[in-house]
């Protein structure tokens, strides 16, 4: 007797209802960035379901994909082919998501199947089958009176507690314990029986986070890269299956499959780490903005800075700020002191002169190491990591490579370790300067290790602990004790910093980056906020009358994100502008610059050489804000015909960088 899922002769037989399955297909093309028809076997009718993954035949080869929906009919025209497996039945692209990861696959001329690698991790068979099952126990409302210290923070609780999609820009206090405030406004959404989601930038904060969040709800599910796969899928689905509404993690969980978002946050979306170094390079904040917009959620983008796209969420009146009085904010913040670059060489003290430290710096740790420890951040990790000519001051270059020269640090065979190339890793144990050939050798910049030696000599007695590349500290007694780290890897001290030394200004400040002053500011403002509240002192080595310093003595962030975005709207920069980097090599790059149809506004920049490679350009396209949905549609169109024609240049497209200068 026949199958019934094949005719008398061996055919397979479609479904009998809905027998035709919209698919994205995982070919990483840019003209097959769409969903392809196929046609539903009967056998396999009830696993087939929309959001399952599925292997397809697609030209010839068998290939993964995820089936979108199921439809009646095909537009097609032609005899469709079937699906060959259903890899699993469980659901793992909800509709939402989806719509989201189609979304910003427009918004950064990407296509669809390079977000959905973002957004959906890969299958783990044995997780699969070991997810955790359930019903999600919403929490009761908590306290949140820590929120009644900002003017318009109450509001907003009452806009989450009511289901409105309230968009806002959170500007912490000093010392404020953000870890708490974000997991009082979970606590207040997830007790509505909606969804909440919550990325911060790296492991350290969310462990934070993650505490904090225990301990007003039950069931929260923290995803991170360093989970390993199999528990990090095991979780995902535990999201995903609606075990858990609250969800909170590093990059990737701006996609995590909450049911029902009500909430969506990223604290400190200034940090380089928010931003996906993955085709098509995704910004979290945009990422959720996105979401939010969709899904009608509410949005808070909170930090102790604030960056120019921020700003531009508040000055176009899509989000409201949430910033605390200046009356408020005086009673906490920490006395700031700005000293000038070259101040510490008038030093008399020659303990003060050794560690590189102005005077009104060295009496500031050194009052500050009676009872607690001192933070000192140092723009530069290593030893001494950029030298020069002695005499004539000339970047000092490898002879065989002509890259450039550091001094590792340390002791080799009873002499301190000679200078080496950066590049190349060869030792330069005789050098001589090209242009005047000196043999001297100074350092231009003093990198977190050396720092850490002079200061150990200038405060005999005090333990010096080092947090930076090779390890990062997430905590420190507070016990008196000179803790030197890079921006990025402060410590938390447990009661607070005596005090905090922010030094080489200079070296953030003059970076060749459209973004150095924001980022200067947020990460000076993010060591200066681990000060005590009230009493803790702040000194920064850096000129008085930049406006990033200005913002931090008066600790104005809304100020300068102001100024900011107005100075970059006067010159057509990012946020005040849409803008895309094109890099590749120059035939390919100027053959695509060439047939680009753009917008009215568009107007194209250079091309010119990508650093010292001259085997790669670099081209700027920037339009008006309202034609950048129309810029990513051309931008895509051109990827998807050099793709077609089968080009082998590759031509690196980024909307929106972090890097534009």
């Amino acid at each position: 007797m026949a199958n019934k899922a094949t005719s008398r002769r061996g055919e397979r037989v479609p479904a009998a209802v809905l027998p035709v399955a919209r698919i994205v297909v995982d070919v990483p093309l840019a003209h097959l960035d769409r969903p392809f028809d196929y046609q539903v076997p009967s056998e396999l009718d009830s696993t087939a379901v929309p959001g399952a993954r599925v292997r397809v035949r697609f030209a010839g080869q068998l290939v993964d994909g995820f089936l979108l929906e199921r439809a009646e009919t095909s537009d097609y025209g032609k005899k469709l082919a079937y699906i060959e497996k259903v890899v699993s039945p469980e659901p793992v692209l909800s509709p939402e998501i989806a719509s989201v990861a189609r979304a910003v696959a427009d918004r950064y001329a990407g296509s669809m199947i390079d977000v959905l690698r973002l957004a959906v991790p890969p299958r783990h068979a044995r997780a699969e089958s070991a997810a955790m099952d359930g019903e999600w126990v919403a929490p009761s409302v908590p306290d949140s009176s820590g929120w009644s210290r900002y003017p318009r923070g109450a509001s907003y609780l009452e806009a989450l507690r009511t289901g409105r999609p309230a968009h806002a820009v959170w500007q912490a206090l000093p010392a404020e314990d953000w870890p708490a405030r974000l997991a009082e406004v979970a606590a207040v959404v997830a007790s509505t029986g909606k969804g909440v989601v919550i990325v911060v930038p790296d492991h350290r904060d969310l462990a934070r986070l993650g505490a904090a969040c225990a301990a007003l709800i039950d069931g929260v599910v923290t995803l991170s890269a360093d989970l390993g796969p199999s528990e990090r899928y095991k979780r995902w689905l535990a999201v995903r299956r609606g075990v858990s509404r609250v969800v909170i993690g590093t990059r990737a969980t701006a996609f995590a499959p909450v049911h029902d978002p009500g909430l969506l946050v990223v604290w400190d979306d200034g940090d380089d780490l928010h931003t996906e170094q993955r085709s098509p390079y995704p910004n979290v904040r945009d990422v959720l903005a996105l979401r939010a917009h969709s899904s009608g959620a509410a949005l808070l983008v909170g930090g102790f800075a604030r960056t120019a796209e921020a700003q531009l969420l508040v000055e176009s009146g899509w989000a409201h700020e949430i910033v605390a009085s200046r009356e408020v904010l005086r009673s906490v913040a920490p006395r700031v002191v700005s000293v000038g670059d070259n101040d510490w060489q008038e030093v008399k003290d020659p303990a003060a002169r050794s560690a590189r430290l102005p005077s009104i710096a060295f009496e500031a740790a050194r009052a500050a190491l009676q009872d607690s420890p001192v933070l000192i951040q140092v723009p530069r990790r290593g030893y001494v990591p950029a030298l020069a000519c002695g005499q004539c001051r000339a970047p000092a270059r490898c002879r065989r490579c002509a890259g450039p020269l550091a001094l590792p640090g340390g002791v080799e065979d009873g002499a301190p370790k000679p200078a080496h190339c950066r590049w190349c890793g060869v030792s330069e144990a005789g050098f001589r300067c090209q242009a005047c050939g000196s043999r001297r050798l100074r350092g231009q910049i003093i990198g977190a290790r050396r720092t850490a030696e002079e200061l150990g000599r200038a405060f005999p007695g005090f333990p010096v602990r080092t947090s930076g590349a090779d390890e990062v500290l997430t905590s420190v007694p507070s016990k008196p004790a000179l803790v030197v780290a890079t921006p990025g890897a402060e410590p938390v001290a447990l009661e607070g910093y005596g005090a905090v030394l922010l030094l080489d200004g200079w070296a953030l400040l003059g970076r060749a980056d459209l973004r150095a002053a924001e980022e200067t500011l947020r990460r000076w403002m993010t060591a200066a906020a681990l000060v005590r509240p009230g009493n803790g002192r702040v000194v920064v080595i850096a000129d008085s009358s930049l406006a990033p310093v200005q913002a931090l003595v008066r600790w104005d962030p809304v100020w300068h994100a102001s100024t900011e975005l107005a100075a970059r709207t006067e010159l057509g920069f990012p946020p005040a502008v849409r803008m895309a980097t094109i890099d590749g090599a120059p035939d390919a790059l100027n053959a695509l610059l060439d047939e680009l149809r753009l917008p009215p506004t568009g107007e194209i920049l250079g091309p010119v050489p990508l650093g010292e490679d001259e085997q790669k350009e670099r081209a700027l396209v920037r339009v008006a804000r309202a034609e950048g949905r129309a810029l990513a549609a051309v931008l895509a169109e051109a990827q998807a015909v050099r793709t077609a024609r089968k080009e082998q240049e590759l031509v690196r497209i980024k909307l929106d960088p972090l890097e534009v200068l």
